[in-house]
């Protein structure tokens, strides 16, 4: 294996939430460099459309349903997606929900809260389980945990999606020990607020509050997150693991 971070040709790739926003920059630009992708969410028709527009440009890439917030869904893609692609050598755990923003923590729902954490912490574990079998085999298994860097300041009104996603950075951590011993890696990457279709609910203000607050002085857009996530992937990070990668513009520094 090269330690180039250009070395996805053939490589076999599973994303989650893969059909808008940064998903779907993920499945684009790792088809693009080459690997076959396969990838899952719960809307279908832009799953679908975008699936087809990038195997017109000669792309091997794939859409198959998935809801994580259904185990037995979260089975049954990744079966499938192994089956079509002959097994799985790194998977990108993107999806997630908010649906608890602007609300303060006393006024959350319960229904709100499990929904959050059955979506962005029960089915990030269960596709991580799901897919080691395959990641053991390929010998060079990557995984990315796609988290968020509202859990490393605290950002508030977003009280369950920030749980959510500090746990999945405690799980990265669990997990890397824990899959060291078949040489897979598991990392995580905590962008910031991206101009995405996902965002485009967020207050003006707290877009402002980001702005001024980074190092770099600009918006945030995915393709300022599909670089680090390639990296994570490649063999050029294959002594990298149990890390977690703001990327944020400055916003919050290690």
């Amino acid at each position: 294996m090269t330690g180039s971070t250009g070395d996805f040709a053939g490589r076999r790739i599973v994303i989650t939430g893969g059909a808008r926003g940064l998903g779907a920059a993920f499945v684009t630009a790792l088809a693009e460099a080459g690997a076959r992708v396969c990838f899952g969410d719960v809307l279908h028709d832009a799953g679908a459309a975008l699936a087809q527009q990038l195997a017109v440009q000669g792309h091997d890439v794939g859409y198959l349903p998935l809801d994580l917030a259904r185990p037995e869904s979260v089975s049954a893609f990744v079966e499938a997606a192994s089956q079509r692609m002959g097994g799985i050598d790194g998977l990108v755990n993107n999806a997630a929900i908010t649906n608890s923003g602007g609300r303060l923590a006393g006024e959350l729902p319960v229904q709100t809260w499990d929904a959050v954490l059955d979506v962005n912490v029960r089915g990030t574990w269960l596709m991580c389980v799901a897919a080691q079998r395959w990641l053991r085999e390929s010998g060079r298994g990557a995984i990315v945990n796609i988290a968020s860097d509202t859990a490393l300041w605290g950002a508030p009104r977003l009280l369950a999606y920030v749980a959510s996603k500090g746990a999945v950075i405690a799980m990265t951590h669990s997990l890397a020990r824990e899959f060291g011993a078949e040489d897979i890696t598991v990392n995580a990457i905590a962008p910031g607020l991206t101009e995405v279709e996902a965002t485009a609910y967020v207050p003006g203000d707290r877009h402002a509050y980001y702005l001024e607050g980074r190092a770099l002085r600009r918006p945030q857009t995915p393709a300022d997150v599909t670089g680090p996530v390639l990296f994570l992937l490649s063999g050029a990070a294959r002594f990298v693991t149990g890390q977690l990668l703001p990327v944020n513009g400055g916003f919050v520094m290690n």
